[in-house]
């Protein structure tokens, strides 16, 4: 994945608009990778990654569990 390189817009809003289009194909249905994995996947830091997962929360894509993961709560059909 090549975020930030090329798009004036802020890696971590490019971040989010990537994850809420794979949440609204279906292609993520219930777990986000953790912020490891999004962390190496993405080559971002991973506050940037942390902001983009609070992007999608404010929008009640998904939710966070302490020591469990980050969730899909919705499907994001709707979403931008």
């Amino acid at each position: 994945m090549n975020i930030g390189s090329t798009s004036p817009e802020y890696a971590y809003l490019e971040l989010a608009a990537l994850l809420r289009k794979r949440i609204a194909s279906g292609e993520i249905a219930s777990r986000l990778p953790s912020l490891t994995e999004l962390t190496a996947e993405t080559r971002l830091a991973i506050g940037t990654v942390r902001r983009a997962i609070g992007v999608l929360a404010r929008e009640h894509l998904v939710q966070t569990v302490p020591g469990r993961g980050t969730f899909v709560t919705g499907s994001g059909r709707s979403a931008r």
